[in-house]
């Protein structure tokens, strides 16, 4: 059965082009039944995310067109609309892809691992749907252990490559003890709300979020196990926190020196401040006071700049083991053609042997001796194996087809003599 990946991504098409192919998740079910009664595929899944959507299917026919034209009827949008954007992968191809977006290698940012999970997601929703058959099932389990196997046996994923996780990791490098420490965030916009989410994830103790519209910043915190002040009590609470990252679109400082300062003089113990903001939230000035440590935005920049460098690095080995892992499932797809074609051979032989058979029966019910009714049986039998073969070899042989000729003689065991006259 071909197997088909079809879709788009943040690499080869715009935004604008990519959320009106987008599939919401409580249409998933009915769009993946559909998919499989109007576009070709005898079974499919979906994997719709904000950077990509991708249609593996197991194909009726080898040509996947069927299911691009289904695609862009399903959203409404001409084929030379939706076309141009498009990517297609058959087979091996198909393998290797499905395998480097699971291992994070073909998304926007490289090694990222939420993509497993919607990946994942993606398997769930067609499984649930009844749109696997026995070839995706294979597919996607043996992509899920490719995909440990990466995040295991390389770096991929260790160095952090977003401001915010990199803030986040420089705090645990300074302070080895967060469940200890208290963290102070000054914003609650999305930036501030990723760092947040790091910073719970990874075990907080107590997280204070200041923001200019109170309300906003109680939602952040309730959600996180954290409570909410207004800008004005930052100094009130600025004593109690170890780490300080402030992400606001503030045009003035929102921290200033004297504020540190005097907090310094409350506390024996080090301070960390992170800058994420431009123009920048805390006071340039804090960097010469002792035991504390300012990072800005740029200073996270090199870090993941290195970062990322150490990811490619590691990008090369996880595409050394996806290599050797698509030859793995590419020799299990083989093998299932062999056994679909071991077993169409064997009821082609049981067929002839049971005509055979009943002839024979026949045979002696009309009073043939026994003798004469095996020898019929023994050449009917015979000639009837031998005959595909034969025809085989007289054809090959009379086109010249050496390479033909040389695998008959081989799948049969033959020592060079031709047995057929």
């Amino acid at each position: 059965m071909p197997l088909l990946a079809l879709g788009l991504n943040h690499r080869t098409a715009p935004v604008g082009v990519r959320e009106r192919v987008a599939f919401a998740s409580d249409r998933l079910s009915a769009a993946l039944r559909d998919l499989l009664s109007r576009g070709g595929a005898r079974e499919a899944a979906i994997l719709s995310t904000c950077n990509r959507t991708e249609l593996y299917c197991g194909l009726r026919e080898g040509d996947g067109g069927r299911v691009a034209k289904w695609l862009g009827d399903y959203h409404l949008l001409r084929a030379t609309d939706l076309q141009p954007y498009l990517y297609q992968h058959t087979d091996r191809r198909a393998v290797r892809h499905i395998l480097r977006v699971a291992a994070g290698l073909d998304s926007l940012v490289l090694g990222e691992p939420q993509i497993l999970g919607q990946v994942k997601a993606a398997y769930q929703a067609a499984n649930s749907a009844g749109t696997l058959g026995a070839l995706l099932e294979r597919l996607f389990q043996h992509t899920f252990a490719v995909a440990k196997q990466v995040r295991t046996d390389t770096r991929i994923g260790a160095s952090p490559v977003s401001v915010a996780f990199a803030a986040v990791g420089l705090a645990k490098q300074i302070f080895a003890d967060l469940p200890k420490r208290t963290a102070l965030l000054i914003g609650a916009g999305d930036t501030t709300e990723l760092v947040a989410r790091h910073l719970h994830e990874n075990g907080i103790g107590r997280l204070v979020v200041a923001n200019r519209t109170l309300e906003r910043a109680h939602a952040l915190a309730a959600s996180l196990a954290g409570y909410a002040i207004a800008l004005d009590e930052i100094p009130n609470h600025l004593g109690e926190a170890d780490i300080v990252i402030a992400a606001t679109a503030s045009p003035g400082l929102m921290l200033a020196a004297a504020q540190v300062r005097d907090c310094l003089k409350r506390r024996r113990r080090p301070l960390l401040l992170v800058d994420l903001a431009v123009p920048r939230d805390i006071d340039p000035a804090v960097a010469d006071l002792d035991d504390v440590y300012l990072y800005t935005v740029d200073d996270l920049k090199d870090i993941i700049q290195e970062n990322l460098r150490s990811r490619q690095s590691a990008a090369l080995q996880a595409e050394e083991i996806i290599d050797s892992q698509v030859e793995h499932f590419m020799a299990w797809l083989r093998a299932q053609d062999s056994a679909a074609s071991i077993l169409a051979l064997r009821q082609q032989a049981e067929a002839a042997r049971d005509e055979a058979v009943a002839r024979a029966r026949r045979q002696l019910a009309q009073g043939k001796s026994p003798e004469d009714v095996l020898n019929i049986l023994a050449n009917t039998l015979t000639n009837k194996l031998i005959h595909p073969p034969c025809a085989g070899l007289r054809e090959a042989a009379a086109q010249g087809d050496v390479e033909m000729l040389t695998l008959i003689k081989s799948l049969y065991r033959l020592d060079g003599r031709n047995p057929c006259r």
